[in-house]
């Protein structure tokens, strides 16, 4: 497994495994396919593209089959600029149970360290996930709340555990 930061010539790959991703989970995305699948490469581009305070991580294989990521967005308001925040993290269905999202998250909790004045990083999880919750807590984020009927798709509502990790 290789992790490392993703970059502007990654944009194809990211949004492929991406628009699988919403496709398989779209319960667990504040996105959806529909409205991905019309961005342009150079939207994906600017998505991924890294800078001192957002990074999206991906893991890949030996052969170099993108098979997990994660982003990493910190606040920009000078009053919440001691906040990053955790999106998109996903790993392929058929590698799930093997390690990758707690690499991914580790590394991106790695690299957060590294950005001045950071004191904590925030994410959402679906209420129901547990198996996501577990990961988290496993690394050290705390639940601090619950956002009733957050996402709302197809009809049906979602609520999102609020987690939080202080470093």
């Amino acid at each position: 497994m290789n992790i490392r930061i993703l970059a502007e010539s990654d944009a194809p790959i990211y949004q492929e495994f991406r628009l699988k991703a919403l496709q398989t989970n779209p319960e667990a995305f504040g996105s959806t396919y529909e409205r991905e699948v019309q961005f342009s490469t150079d939207t994906v581009v600017e998505r991924i593209k890294p800078s001192k305070d957002k990074f999206v991580l991906g893991s890949f294989d030996n052969d170099g089959s993108l098979f997990g990521t994660v982003t990493f967005i910190r606040e920009i308001n000078v009053k919440t600029a001691h906040k990053g925040n955790v999106f998109g993290m996903c790993v392929a269905p058929e590698v799930r149970g093997q390690g990758i999202g707690k690499a991914l998250i580790l590394e991106l909790i790695k690299k957060a360290k590294g950005c001045e004045g950071l004191e904590q990083i925030n994410l959402t999880v679906e209420h129901n996930n547990n198996n996501a919750k577990n990961l988290y807590e496993s690394v050290g984020f705390k639940i601090y709340g619950t956002e009733l009927k957050s996402l709302k798709f197809n009809g049906q509502y979602f609520d999102e555990d609020l987690m939080v990790f202080v470093l």
